[in-house]
Order: C-alpha cells, then sequence, then structure tokens
C-alpha cells in the first residue's frame, strides 16, 4: 500500500466530511465508504491498520463524543470485512452497496453503544432514523467513490469491480 497517499486521502476526506458536508443535517459517511473500499481492495493486514487508522480520523472530527469508540467500531468491523472478504467476493456494486449499508449501521450503533457506556452520553431520540438514513446515503454513494479512490491510489479496477 502506498501509505503517503492513504494519509492524504483521508485528510482530505476528513476536511470534508467535517467542513463541507457539515451543513447537510443527512449526509453520507465518507470514511465507512473508505472503509469498505480498502477492506475490499488491499490485502487482510493492510485493510486492519487502515480500519484503525480511518477509525482514529473519525473520533478526531466525530461529534463531541468521547475519544475511542469509534477508532474501535471502526477497527472491529473493517476487521471483520477484511476477513469476510477471503471467503466471499464483494466486487459487484450492489454486494458493495450492501457491505456498506451493513457496516455502516453496525458501526454507528457500536459507536453510540460505546459512548453511552463510558461516559453516559445521552442517546437522542431518533438515532435509528439517523443511522439508517446516513448508511442508506452511504450505499447509494458509496459504490461510486470507488473508482476515484483506485485511481488515487493507483490500483487497477476493470469495468467489473475486480483488481
Amino acid at each position: 500500500m502506498r501509505w503517503f497517499r492513504f494519509a492524504l486521502l483521508i485528510l482530505a476526506v476528513t476536511v470534508l466530511q467535517k467542513g463541507l458536508l457539515a451543513r447537510w443535517s443527512s449526509k453520507p459517511d465518507l470514511l465507512v465508504i473508505l472503509l469498505v473500499f480498502f477492506a475490499i481492495y488491499y490485502s487482510t493486514s493492510d485493510a486492519i491498520i487502515s480500519s484503525f487508522t480511518i477509525g482514529f480520523a473519525a473520533d478526531l472530527v466525530g461529534s463531541p463524543m468521547p475519544m475511542g469508540p469509534q477508532m474501535i467500531s471502526f477497527g472491529l468491523f473493517g476487521t471483520l470485512l477484511a476477513y469476510l472478504h477471503r471467503v466471499i467476493a464483494i466486487k459487484r456494486m450492489p454486494y458493495q452497496a450492501l457491505a456498506i449499508f451493513l457496516t455502516s449501521i453496525l458501526i454507528h450503533l457500536l459507536t453510540h453503544l460505546l459512548a453511552y457506556l463510558t461516559k453516559g452520553e445521552p442517546v437522542a431520540a431518533n438515532i435509528y432514523i439517523v443511522v439508517f438514513v446516513t448508511s442508506l446515503y452511504s450505499s447509494i454513494v458509496g459504490p461510486f467513490l470507488f473508482l476515484p479512490s483506485a485511481w488515487w491510489m493507483r490500483i487497477k479496477i476493470n469495468r467489473f469491480g475486480r483488481r
């Protein structure tokens, strides 16, 4: 993996997520999309390292939650997805969208559970609706962002999603 390109991509997406997309009430979670991208197209060890790194970036720019729940959530589900990808190929766009949707739901629910358990953060009344809408938007936008991400990371993907 090209780690310098990875760092620049995570930095740009983190700034975009917190800055430009922060104005919208419902928005896709670009960091979850990148997590699924790296879990699908890179080796298991690279995917695990990138999962924890993306979780750390999500903790840095996240809402006023305590530090750590997003890193744990991203790392855990990114690792599980990387190992799952060794068994099941997730190369077509509908499967990628489903992977983004399920991973996003699981990450956000575990993040809110961990934040509640560690600091007693209050859980919003509409948290399930927000998690569902964010996951839905992420799964719609996500597979279309895989090609520019692959171009930036300099990996070859053909039109069928295979490396």
